[in-house]
């Protein structure tokens, strides 16, 4: 309570005034538009405590904020990041560049920043050094605190962040408190869990920011607490002991005139990563994927047939094929299917392979982290071995700082077994998938194992979908469904992951009407190009994305009724399209319809409450 009394009377006292910021303490965005800037103040208590704020259309997004890192006091020398600090130095640097992703939500992505670097010294002495390394992006401003290698200073222990993020009032946030949680609009106080990022918040002024973590690869889950009205502060999961150098996740500040532009500029946590390690990316498929329920070899052939039928690329066989998957005594190196499951244990899984691989079919297997944990380093190239393709890594441990360095090994890992990889649970991307882009997609969201409603859905990808891919696992004809056939047929193009997994609770004997599902046949699951056209979050929203010549657009509503009008002016001008929609017809029934178009007509969208419509257009 003392703690969070001081950082109060701390926020409150950097409100009352802004000192002069030196310009050599000061950088801004390529556009101009996002500036940030630091300078040491003396707080109570606090006496030379590094302070931050910025601002975007010369308003303030983030007031001024505390930085800092505190040392654990469990250790016997803590030395804290937070106060009675002194520059030594500020320098500055430019880069202008694109780059392409192995896969992605664009063929092409902008890396275009400024960059600040800041080294302080802790102590009145020679102490050691902290760095502050901001980039100001025209999408957003990113910092992190780095501790370049010092032979005075190479064992590091931090208990606890100081990084706060003053907002101003009357700020509202998408709230959730967990990585596959409910949204819930609040004001920013009294919170009495903290929250998850990415965190979406609207400003009075109209503004829209997105305060979230990229590259946090090597450091604990960061959570946002509240410490006041309006006013954030960091929560670590856990405490770190390192040596340097060493690098904390970056933390980024996104701002945007329309809800639309965050997701549309979410490439920006990809940049604050590192560039593709994987040499060979050959082997590194992403496409759509379908769980094969019985564990059995009949229906792992017939799911193969449908999955021929229907384009569908993987076959996923879930958790029961080597036992109970919490079961210490259960063999990931051994095909034993828990009676549970498949009381008759009849699943050959080496003949599924070979079938599958005969019609041009991969598989990926689901392993529980118990397993994992005690196996992985066998089970990869026995996998390798065996013709998989990729594993699904089950309900994984996340936020610590030791579990999070043992995921991300075991993604490295994986790759040098050309396995691709799904991680499931409260996993939330990163951006390490730059790096490492085997990791095609991770769950980390409330999707359809949840049964969510159409509200929740049209929040998502102004908040989660910041972040990167998520695994929704679709459903189609299932009865626990509350939104209609159209709403579900828009959903995968909304929602990206290269692994798109569909018709989760569903058997190929549970579609006998092929025209409902036709949209999902060709569907890509990467794309070269994606645009946000409309929506506001919990309201609807309105998704197109490129791929090659042709256009792929999904319009989901909340539990309202709404009629949307969209431009088409995204179409390549002077060329005709052909315009298949798929929507509702008002009988619980898809309805298919189809005409010419070019980039000077409009789309209209009738939907019904938790309603939708998913079209495609293809270039003449």
């Amino acid at each position: 309570m003392t703690r969070i009394l001081c950082i109060l009377s701390c926020l409150i006292l950097l409100q009352k005034g802004r000192a002069q910021t030196p310009d050599s303490l000061r950088i801004s965005s390529p556009d101009g538009l996002l500036t940030w800037s630091m300078t040491l103040r003396d707080l109570p208590e606090s006496p030379q405590s590094p302070v931050y704020e910025t601002t975007y259309r010369n308003q303030s997004l983030i007031l001024p904020s505390r930085l800092g890192l505190g040392g654990n006091p469990a250790t016997s020398r803590p030395l804290n990041w937070d106060k009675n600090l002194r520059i030594v130095s500020a320098t500055k640097r430019s880069q202008q560049s694109n780059w392409k992703p192995v896969w992605g939500e664009r063929a092409e992505i902008p890396d275009r920043y400024n960059e600040l670097v800041v080294s302080l010294r802790n102590g009145p002495g020679s102490g050691g050094m902290m760095q502050l390394v901001v980039r100001a992006y025209d999408e957003g401003v990113a910092f992190r605190y780095f501790f370049p290698e010092d032979l005075r200073m190479q064992i590091l222990d931090v208990g606890q962040e100081m990084t706060s993020f003053n907002l101003p009032p009357k700020t509202k946030a998408l709230y959730t408190d967990h990585a596959q949680g409910s949204y819930e609009e609040r004001t920013v106080e009294n919170w009495t869990k903290a929250a998850q990022m990415p965190l979406t918040l609207k400003l009075d002024n109209g503004t829209w920011a997105c305060i979230t973590q990229a590259e946090q690869s090597s450091y604990p889950l960061v959570r946002l607490k509240t410490a006041g009205l309006n006013q954030l502060v960091s929560q670590l999961a856990g405490e770190i002991t390192e040596a340097s150098p060493f690098a904390s996740s970056w933390r980024v500040v996104m701002a945007a005139d329309r809800p639309g532009d965050l997701l549309e500029h979410n490439y920006l946590i990809q940049n604050l990563n590192p560039p593709n390690e994987i040499k060979d990316v050959s082997w590194i498929k992403p496409g759509k994927v379908m769980r094969e329920v019985t564990l059995s070899t009949t229906g792992a052939k017939n799911l193969v047939d449908f999955a021929v039928e229907q384009n569908i690329d993987y076959l996923h066989f879930d958790a029961g094929w080597y036992g109970h998957e919490y079961e210490i005594a259960s063999d990931a190196t051994t095909v034993k299917v828990d009676p549970r499951r498949n009381p008759k244990g009849d699943l050959d899984l080496p003949e599924a392979i070979r079938y599958a691989k005969s019609k041009g079919k991969k598989v990926i297997l689901y392993v529980n982290h118990r397993a994992l944990e005690r196996q992985l380093d066998t089970l990869l190239p026995l996998y390798q071995r065996w013709g998989v393709a990729g594993i699904k890594y089950g309900f994984v441990h996340t936020g610590s700082h030791h579990w999070t360095v043992w995921l991300h090994d075991a993604i490295r890992k994986a790759a040098r077994h050309q396995l691709v990889l799904d991680i499931h649970d409260e996993y939330s991307p990163t951006g390490f998938s730059r790096t490492y882009p085997n990791l095609l997609t991770q769950e980390g969201v409330r999707g359809n194992e949840e049964w969510p409603n159409a509200t929740h859905n049209t929040v998502l990808p102004f908040t989660r979908y910041v972040a990167g891919a998520a695994d929704y696992t679709f459903c189609f004809n299932q009865p626990r469904l509350t939104n209609t056939k159209g709403h579900q047929l828009a959903l995968p193009v909304i929602y990206f992951s290269p692994l798109q997994y569909l018709y989760w609770y569903g058997k190929p004997a549970d579609f006998p009407d092929r025209q409902e599902i036709e949209f999902w046949k060709d569907l890509p699951t990467v794309w070269d190009e994606t645009k946000v056209l409309d929506g506001t979050p919990g309201q609807y929203v309105s998704v197109a994305r490129r791929k090659g010549n042709d256009w792929f657009v999904g319009t989901i509503t909340s539990t309202e009724a709404r009629k949307i009008d969209l431009s088409l002016a995204f179409l390549e001008p002077g060329k005709k399209y052909s315009l298949w929609v798929y929507e509702d017809d008002g009988t619980g029934k898809i309805r298919k319809q189809n005409r010419t178009v070019t980039s000077k007509d409009r789309l209209t969208a009738n939907l019904l409450p938790s309603g939708g419509q998913a079209v495609v257009l293809k270039r003449n």
